[in-house]
C-alpha cells in the first residue's frame, strides 16, 4: 500500500513536457515530484528554479509566458492556499497559461492528519478560482492527463492544475 510506484511514468512525463513546449519547471521541494524534479535539473533543454514559496511560481510562469516561454509548476496539495491570491489575481485576471501538478496528501492511506483539511480542499479552491482542474489516480493516466491540461492550458485556455493522487506517489506513513 505504502511502496512508492515505478519512476517511469515520470520520465516519460518530463519527455512529454518538452515536447509540449515547456523548457521551465519551477517546484517546492516535495517527495512525490522527486524523481520529476531530478530529471529536470539534469536536462541542460530545461531551467529548473527552485522556489522558496509555491506563489513565486505563478508570477514566474506568467513571465515565462510573457517572455516566449512555457513553464510548469510543481507543489504538493498543501501548497495550494500559498498562492490562491496569485493565481485570482495574475493568471486568471490576466488571461495567462498557467499548468500545475499538484501532488495530493490527505487522502488515501494518508498517515499524517494535518494533510487532510488542505488536501480535501485543494479541487474545490482551485475550481473557486476558475481553475480547471483534472485528475490522475493511476500511473497509466498522469501522461494523457497532463498531456490534455498542457494542450488546455497553453491554447489559450483557463489555468489548469493536474491533482496527482496518492495511489500514485505513494502515501506517507508516519510511526509513532
Amino acid at each position: 500500500m505504502n511502496a512508492p510506484v515505478a519512476d517511469d511514468w515520470r520520465e516519460a512525463l518530463h519527455e512529454s513536457l518538452k515536447a509540449s513546449g515547456i523548457d521551465l519547471v519551477a517546484y517546492v521541494p516535495d517527495a512525490g515530484h522527486q524523481r520529476l524534479i531530478e530529471l529536470a535539473e539534469a536536462d541542460p533543454a530545461v531551467a529548473a528554479v527552485a522556489l522558496t514559496s509555491e506563489e513565486e511560481g505563478i508570477g514566474l510562469a506568467a513571465g515565462a509566458w510573457l517572455g516566449g516561454r512555457r513553464a510548469v509548476v510543481l507543489m504538493q496539495s498543501s501548497g495550494v492556499g500559498n498562492c490562491v491570491n496569485a493565481i485570482a489575481s495574475l493568471s486568471r485576471a490576466c488571461s495567462l497559461p498557467l499548468l500545475l501538478l499538484v501532488t495530493m496528501r490527505g487522502e488515501w492511506g494518508e498517515g499524517n492528519p494535518w494533510q487532510v483539511p488542505m488536501g480535501q480542499a485543494v479541487a474545490p479552491v482551485l475550481e473557486a478560482l476558475g481553475v480547471v482542474v483534472l485528475r490522475a489516480d493511476a500511473a497509466a493516466d498522469v501522461l494523457p492527463v497532463v498531456e490534455a491540461a498542457a494542450r488546455m492550458s497553453f491554447a489559450g485556455g483557463p489555468p489548469v492544475a493536474v491533482l496527482i493522487g496518492q495511489r500514485v506517489i505513494g502515501a506517507k506513513v508516519f510511526a509513532r
